[in-house]
């Protein structure tokens, strides 16, 4: 498959990304570049942050299209995407790089996780860091992705896949809100279901020859995509390994749409989908992209009407993918 290749004509390599309700895409940079996209691929505005320190994180508001949220370093930026070189807000609430951000739906916290482990989280109408009470906090639930690695797997494995350990690169939450996935180093994707204060693997597969360095759940679906350090893309309906004993489901119209508009253009039936969640060690992707580059970053989005696949590799370019059939 040939993809679009957007470049705003800067040499560094592209990090992470993101998209607005509008169709706007911002995408940040090795050496704090920080470029806003149309949806025709034009470079809209670009700013460079002071230092040499990497944009690792951008973030669209949910209510206001045209505000956005980076990292840079150990710093935070509010930032209107039709005046870049003007931040409306800075705050360095966090010690170490911040790896990514996460803002919440009524868009009055802000987290922010860093190399130390430590997760920040940003009161935005009091512009102050909340702290919490670590000693009454307890995790409801953990697990080590290492336990598995005695669990059958398929596929071609390189001699170094051996050594990699179980490292969580990538945690994508399915539009349910009870489903999550998880990307590994030894090229493995895990996919967890929460039921309550309970949380149970649900499925787990082979996906890459080296790192799954991104996971990525398409909207309103599971169908979920992958992007590794062996410089591949995939595309994976995971709905027969989850919904089984699935909840909390989305409504269940809109899944019954999904998976026969899927399977019908695929030629298939839902009972293949059965067949895969019960044997995963047999999963297969219903799309594999060559892409050739490690991935750094990958998203699905709308792109004037049509949904698109957005990566971000060790180049100066993003790269977009049509996904018409799905």
């Amino acid at each position: 498959m040939m993809a679009v290749k957007w470049t705003d004509g800067h040499s560094s390599p592209i990090l992470c990304l993101n998209a607005s309700k509008d169709g706007l895409v911002a995408s940040g940079a090795v050496g704090g570049d920080l470029t806003v996209w149309g949806e025709d691929g034009t470079p809209l505005g670009h700013v460079r942050f002071p230092g040499t320190d990497d944009v690792t994180s951008v973030v669209f508001s949910h209510s206001c299209p045209t505000k956005l949220y980076a990292a840079h370093g150990e710093s935070i930026s509010i930032l209107d995407v039709r005046a870049l070189k003007d931040s409306l807000d800075h705050f360095q609430v966090n010690e170490e790089e911040i790896n990514c951000l996460s803002l919440n739906e009524t868009e009055n916290l802000l987290a922010s996780a860093d190399d130390s482990g430590a997760i920040k989280i940003l009161d935005l109408e009091n512009k102050k860091v909340i702290l919490w009470n670590l000693q009454k906090a307890r995790a409801l639930w953990i697990t080590h992705l290492q336990e598995d690695e005695t669990e059958e797997t398929e596929g071609p494995q390189s001699p170094c896949q051996l050594l990699n350990p179980a490292l969580a690169h990538s945690i994508s939450v399915a539009s349910c809100g009870n489903i999550f996935s998880c990307g590994a180093e030894d090229g493995k994707v895990r996919i967890f279901r929460v039921m309550g204060v309970k949380c149970e693997k649900a499925l787990g597969f082979k996906g890459h020859t080296l790192g799954v360095s991104q996971v990525c759940f398409l909207p309103e679906s599971y169908l979920l995509l992958t992007g590794g350090n062996d410089g591949k893309i995939m595309l994976w309906d995971v709905s027969g390994g989850v919904e089984k004993k699935q909840k909390s489901p989305m409504k269940q119209t809109h899944r019954k749409k999904t998976k026969r508009a899927a399977y019908a253009k695929q030629g298939g039936n839902s009972s293949s989908a059965s067949s895969v969640g019960e044997e995963p060690g047999k999963m297969s992707p219903k799309m594999s992209i060559e892409h050739g580059d490690k991935v750094n970053w990958l998203m699905g989005t709308k792109i004037k009407g049509q949904q698109n696949i957005l990566v971000a590799d060790q180049t100066n370019c993003i790269s977009v993918y049509p996904l018409n059939e799905f």
